[in-house]
């Protein structure tokens, strides 16, 4: 009889739906910008209610309240909103989280200190709407805040595909990236040796990018789909160390994929040569932030080099190796 005197709730629209779209956020210790996020995705999914959505916060180990601030949230949210925590430290580590929570038919990356335009999803449903599944799709990044210096932007206004004459760093903003999910499920999840927190500092999103294109894939850059990044970086030096990580990763990446991607080599000899003639007074890689070329250089020999010990200390023992190699191993590999 006392159920009876309960109020009634209109149940939420998401309820037992299947969304459209899953849009996946990973946060550490930023609760102040990832509330602004989180506002303006609802914002964007009440403007296109048609378009089912679904939110998944990945927290990657945050102290700052995160956590109680995200069970709140979902027990309000007029979307569906899944508070996923992942311990293991890394961007990679929590991407991989929340791909593996996401139910939207397609998912969208996007940093806790982005925010998205109104029409996003829009843009978003437009584009999909062809049924055209598998590629990896981006979109246009503006800065958020005039104090911030131009950096992690995109701006162009036309769309592109990439090839092997652009090095792929960059071309997709990990911050505003987007797939169907079946492209996922075939590349497989990022690699956890990349990406901020990670052993190789960054370069997570562009590795998936350059597996995509290895399995035949194409990656395109859309002028719309925009998000506004906050990034907050407001003094050189920040721009410096933040330069000098991209590379970094994007060292580690050529050496991961030289035998099946040599034409990533041809991006760094291209660096080389600039930073060559940068010392004969030709142009720094970026004048107006004063980036030089020589971190591309340096630091993509520094990651290449971690790379190559983390493969190097991954290696079992040598006559672990060996026994591995055995007839009867090799039946046994065969049979499993």
């Amino acid at each position: 009889m006392l159920r009876h005197l309960r109020p009634v709730l209109p149940v939420p629209r998401w309820l037992g739906q299947r969304p459209e779209v899953s849009f996946i956020v990973c946060t550490r210790d930023r609760l102040a910008v990832l509330e602004a996020c989180i506002d303006s995705i609802r914002a964007a999914c009440r403007a296109h209610p048609a378009f089912a959505a679904e939110l998944v916060v990945v927290d990657n180990g945050s102290r700052d309240g995160t956590a109680k601030y995200l069970s709140a949230a979902a027990r309000t949210s007029d979307i569906a909103l899944t508070a996923v925590s992942e311990t293991r430290p890394g961007l990679a580590a929590a991407r991989n989280a929340g791909l593996a929570r996401a139910r939207g038919r397609v998912l969208v990356f996007v940093d806790d200190d982005c925010r998205l335009d109104g029409n996003y999803l829009v843009d978003l449903e437009r584009h999909y709407a062809s049924g055209e599944k598998w590629l990896i799709r981006g979109g246009r990044v503006e800065i958020g805040d005039a104090r911030d210096l131009p950096f992690t932007i995109k701006r162009c206004d036309r769309r592109e595909g990439l090839t092997q004459a652009v090095h792929p760093g960059g071309f997709v903003l990990g911050c505003n990236m987007t797939m169907h999910r079946e492209v996922a499920a075939r590349i497989g999840p990022f690699d956890e040796r990349f990406g901020a927190g990670g052993a190789l500092r960054s370069a997570e999103d562009t590795d998936y990018l350059v597996r995509a294109m290895l399995a035949g894939m194409a990656v395109e850059y859309v002028p719309d789909m925009t998000i506004f990044h906050h990034h907050g970086r407001r003094d050189r030096a920040a721009i410096d160390r933040l330069h000098r990580d991209y590379h970094f990763g994007n060292g580690a990446l050529c050496l991961k994929h030289f035998r099946r991607a040599p034409w990533l080599l041809r991006h760094f000899y291209w660096a080389a040569r600039a930073a060559l003639r940068e010392l004969a007074g030709g142009p720094r890689f970026d004048s107006d932030l004063r980036l030089s070329h020589w971190p591309i250089v340096l630091m993509n020999l520094a990651g290449a080099a971690k790379f190559a010990f983390l493969v190097l200390a991954r290696r079992p023992p040598r006559r672990a190796r060996r026994a591995q190699e055995t007839p009867e191993a090799k039946a046994e590999a065969g049979a499993r």
